[in-house]
């Protein structure tokens, strides 16, 4: 017989148990590790630089044709923009069931460069980047540590070289520059000695574009050879673009390019972007590694290449480590993996206090045999080692040893009643067949929302439905072929009366099984005090769930806060970089903070799975990673360093935040006003910032069109511009090309192409005196000669213009947010927020709307992704339940059980203390297999007993009794499972395991009293119940 199949033949057993243990060590030699599982990039970024169009025009001109071009794809769910002046910013977001994204991104790449020839003249091409969700696995800095000013040239030079070796190391996947500036060849004129020579910064750029043969000149085509011919003057160093002729007359001197102008390579000024690591000028270097790799190994060649370049570099140039993830996985892994050791003890204890010390041993044996399975499983679907997998096999601890529980005590059972090993195993296993496949199915499906979830929050937590779907599926294999053959090999009939019985087969403690019996035969007579029995404990919990508090995610255990860090939007990059180092000053006095790296102009690298890089072209904003000395960011130290930078820079927006779980928001609170009329737009979001700013627990208030910046505007007179000769567009093109710069020709160095930009220095553009001199080339002779002041045909003056202009889908917005402190739900501060919204009855104008973002839309996404496939898995369990018991009634029974273990959970969660979230959710939805299991299994033993199965009540107390044993062994061990995640603190895993945990002891209380009342009323509702073929046959 198949049954009985592995005890019969002991060489399969062993080769069994042997090619299981080999496939699972050898799937864990080769798993990738993580810290965090990886992300599908479904967001993209759209920059578009537009010279000297304000926001207004901006909008108009490009923005506006952007998104026309993209919306045409099906597949993006999302576009927001931000138009500022000389920048269009456009962010594009892909609906959460698209996979195939690099697919779409193509497609949306060619929507964009077919619309970049329909962008106004002078727009330099839109570039589109896919934001990278993966973090970093480290970030190295190339730091100045000399005195003076940093030599980015020099450090950027060495930054490509280092980045030129850690791309050929294999596992390698990108490397990234940051606070890099680009190198060009500056051609510095002084515009009045160019407007005597009757030339401008354009005409000087032309020349030298023409100047720059890099093209062919033909080929010499001889009867032997083919020769290769061009133009030996090519734009090549600072002397070659010095000697250029700017001026050649018959009759004077031929004017050289270095005879007015001033030519020197350097880095583009003003520095767009800036990272200071640790107070040192640093260019830095974000390195990925392939997800098919495993971090460790690739770490070790990474930080051994680091050593041998660092001892490569001049005197003064250094390097710093400022983030290893590394560091992270190894921590993570190794409390992980401790957390299953100690949960692996703790269910031998237990079930070595309940079933004896051999039955203990065969019961923890399937431990690891399942480990190894679940192993090879990840191997073959490709899911890497991270805290989410390793934390599912964790969870199913307490679940995949039900079924060796279940099937080792009924094989004792039979072979203590006097059955032979063979027979009893047989027996057994043909007893629990069905039994057993239906709970584990139950049990897979309960997980299965959790491991089909789309979007970010499903790519997040997946692994973890995985994980247990494979280790239950697993188990219930190893229960109907290994488990029951180990547990009857060696086993005799014992001697019931031996003084340590119980080592074999668990304590018994006949008082209490006296009582329990007792209260069994009361629940049963009396079938309503059964039932209340187990109705108590979910009717509480389901009263409970008004007053739970609600969170999405919990922060992160993390030794890192991250610091968001705005200006008024005309700041310069200087101004920002010392204000950053005014709040370097300061944090770095708290005994906590160990360093503060900045990134200023930009987002930082991605340190953080859900931190992603957001913010481009930005002078007036810097974000900072600031590593503790803790183990944990502590709420108590984040509003340490916020009371800290508040007081410090009061007139700047500084946030010290926290990391957190899941996806990522920019504000806790947001409120999105929609409509067209900016004036309205303003007016509104004002209304709804007060209200905002005086909600209890709001410390920092965003509205992103309340800002205005200053323009300098010139009035022109045109009748004098008339007579110069010079058009509106003539006069600020002259402007822009003499301020800003004109390129023309490029200098090659090795890989690398330098541009050579001709404009006026630096003196000449940073004073208002100095701009209103500048001599403008007239097209014809006027009152002052062939060249007139600016101030001579324009009044100069400033004027407001909008900063920046924000569109949602299309719609011009007014973005509200609102920031909280740390370790405050976000959903208190929403709930009082929308109560002073209703009282204040603001009154939107026709075509104006609102809606919220936040953590409020991030966390109802989620939510609406884990129940979109909820419907169908419940179908598949009612037909698993009906099938399995042949009976409606029965399967309504089972669906009973699983309703009012949600109610059970909710009065865990409340009792524990802890926020219901999406955590606590998952939790829920596991507890519902787990309660399941229980009633199945009482139930399959009613059925099994002809006497109990016609509701015999002597007969169901003795049913009950035997099944007793190990149900509270299977609810004992969950428990023990989870209590390693529970005491190891945070806020992440605790709501998940008090879930389970705390709700299995209700679950049990339904299983050994709800289910057999009710079982009581149904049989006497009925002659003779339903019977399954397939427990007929049993």
């Amino acid at each position: 017989m198949l049954s009985n199949l592995f005890y019969r033949n002991r060489r399969l057993l062993c080769l069994a148990v042997g090619l299981i243990f080999v496939a699972g060590l050898s799937s864990y030699s080769v798993l990738p590790r993580a810290e965090d599982p990886e992300l599908t990039p479904r967001f993209a970024i759209v920059n578009t630089v537009v010279p000297g169009f304000n926001a207004t025009r901006v909008e108009a001109l490009v923005t506006e044709r952007v998104e026309q071009a993209i919306r045409e794809i099906d597949e993006v769910k999302e576009i927001t923009s931000s138009s500022r002046a000389g920048v269009s910013t456009i962010g594009i977001e892909l609906n959460a069931n698209v996979y195939a994204v690099d697919e779409v991104w193509s497609r949306v790449r060619d929507k964009i460069d077919a619309v970049a020839h329909e962008l106004p003249a002078g727009t330099l091409d839109p570039v589109f980047e896919k934001v990278k969700i993966k973090a970093n696995a480290m970030l190295v800095g190339i730091t100045w540590q000399r005195d003076g000013d940093p030599n980015y040239s020099l450090l950027r030079r060495l930054a490509k070289q280092l980045k030129e070796q850690l791309e050929r190391i294999a596992g390698t996947e990108s490397v990234d520059l940051y606070g890099a500036p680009d190198e060009e060849f500056l051609v510095t004129v002084k515009p009045e000695e160019l407007a005597a020579l009757k030339l401008t910064a354009s005409d000087i750029a032309d020349q030298l574009a023409r100047s720059d043969a890099k093209v062919s000149a033909g080929q010499l085509r001889g009867a032997s050879s083919d020769l290769l011919m061009g133009i030996d003057n090519e734009l090549d160093s600072e002397r070659r673009i010095a000697g250029m002729p700017i001026r050649t007359s018959d009759d004077g001197p031929v004017v050289q390019l270095g005879d007015v102008a001033e030519i020197q390579r350097d880095v583009v000024r003003p520095l767009t972007n800036v990272a200071v690591i640790d107070r040192l000028d640093a260019v830095v270097l974000g390195i990925r590694v392939r997800s098919e790799y495993q971090i460790g190994p690739w770490n070790r060649d990474v930080t051994g290449r680091l050593a041998e370049f660092e001892s490569s570099l001049p005197p003064g140039i250094g390097i710093d480590k400022l983030f290893d993830q590394n560091d992270y996985v190894d921590k993570r892994l190794a409390g992980l993996g401790q957390n299953l050791l100690l949960g692996c003890l703790a269910v031998f204890l237990i079930t070595f206090l309940m079933m004896g010390l051999r039955n203990a041993l065969v019961v923890s044996f399937s431990l690891p045999l399942s480990s190894m399975m679940v192993l090879a499983g990840m191997r073959l679907l490709e899911i890497p080692i991270h805290q989410i997998s390793v934390t599912g096999l964790i969870i199913s601890l307490g679940l995949l040893i039900d079924n060796a529980i279940v099937v080792v005590d009924e094989t004792s059972h039979r072979i203590r009643e006097g059955s032979a090993p063979a027979d009893a195993v047989a027996a057994a296993v043909k007893h629990l067949l069905v039994p057993l496949f239906g709970s584990t199915l139950t049990t897979a499906l309960s997980f299965a929302p959790i491991a089909i979830m789309r979007g970010p929050d499903g790519e997040f937590v997946g692994a973890i439905g995985v994980s247990v779907i494979l280790a239950i599926a697993s188990s219930f294999l190893l229960a109907v072929t290994i488990i029951p053959a180990l547990a009857a090999m060696g086993r005799v009939r014992p001697d019931r009366s031996h003084w340590f019985a119980w080592f074999d087969r668990g304590l018994a403690i006949k008082p209490l099984a006296a009582a329990y019996r007792s209260l069994l035969q009361m629940s049963l007579a009396v079938p309503a005090l059964g039932i209340a029995l187990g109705l108590v404990a979910p009717i509480l919990g389901f009263l409970m769930v008004g007053s739970l508090p609600i969170q999405f995610f919990p922060p992160a255990d993390r030794d890192q806060v991250y610091i968001d860090l705005e200006l008024n939007a005309h700041a310069s990059i200087h101004n920002t970089r010392d204000t950053a180092r005014r709040l370097t000053e300061t944090l770095t006095a708290h005994p906590a903070v160990d360093a503060v790296h900045w990134f200023l102009g930009e987002s930082a690298p991605t340190f953080y799975y859900n931190v992603v890089r957001s913010r481009r072209n930005l002078p007036s904003y810097g974000q900072a990673i600031v590593k503790l000395r803790t183990d944990v960011a502590t709420p108590e130290i984040i509003h340490d360093l916020q009371a800290l930078v508040d007081n410090r820079c009061p007139f700047a927006r500084v946030l010290v935040r926290q990391l957190e779980q899941g996806a990522g928001f920019d504000a806790p609170v947001e409120v999105r006003v929609l409509g067209p009329d900016l004036d309205q737009l303003r007016r509104l979001g004002t209304e709804f910032r007060d209200l905002l700013v005086s909600t209890p627990g709001v410390i920092h208030s965003r509205v992103q069109l309340d800002e205005a910046v200053p323009k300098v505007a010139f009035s022109i007179d045109e009748a004098e511009a008339r007579i110069a000769g010079l058009s509106h567009e003539a006069i600020a093109n002259q402007l822009q090309t003499t301020l800003e710069g004109s390129t023309g020709g490029a200098v090659v160095e090795t890989t690398e192409q330098l541009p050579v930009r001709v404009r006026a220095g630096n003196q000449r553009r940073s004073s208002m005196s100095e701009i209103a001199s500048i001599n403008l080339l007239a097209s014809q002779p006027g009152r002052s000669g062939s060249s007139i002041p600016i101030s001579a045909i324009a009044t100069i003056g400033l004027e407001a213009d909008s900063a920046e202009i924000p569109r949602l889908d299309g719609q011009r917005m007014n973005e509200i947010q609102g920031f909280i402190p740390a370790g405050m739900l976000p959903s208190t501060v929403i709930d009082d927020f929308k109560r002073r919204i209703a009282r204040a009855n603001i009154q939107l104008p026709t075509g104006y709307s609102i809606s919220f973002g936040g953590e409020e839309q991030t966390r109802n996404t989620a939510v609406d992704n884990l129940m979109a496939s909820v419907v169908v898995i419940v179908v598949l369990m009612v037909a698993a339940m009906v099938l399995t018991f042949g009976s409606f009634r029965l399967a309504a029974l089972i669906f009973v059980v699983a309703g009012l273990s949600f109610g059970i959970s909710h009065l865990a969660v409340w009792i524990s203390g802890y926020p219901f979230g999406f955590m606590a959710i998952v939790g829920s939805m596991g507890l519902v297999g787990v309660a399941i299991n229980d009633s199945i299994v009482v139930l399959a033993a009613i059925r099994q007993d002809p006497a109990a199965r016609t509701g015999d009540h002597d007969a169901l107390v003795d049913v009950v009794m035997r099944s007793t044993r190990h149900v509270t062994a299977t609810t004992l061990t969950t428990i023990a499972g989870f209590t390693p995640l529970f005491l190891a603190g945070g806020g992440f895993w605790p709501p998940l395991a008090i879930t389970i945990a705390g709700g299995v002891g209700g679950a049990t209380l339904i299983a050994l009293f709800f289910v057999p009342a009710v079982y009581v009323l149904i049989a006497a509702a009925q002659e003779q119940p339903e019977i399954s073929p397939s427990i007929q046959a049993t």
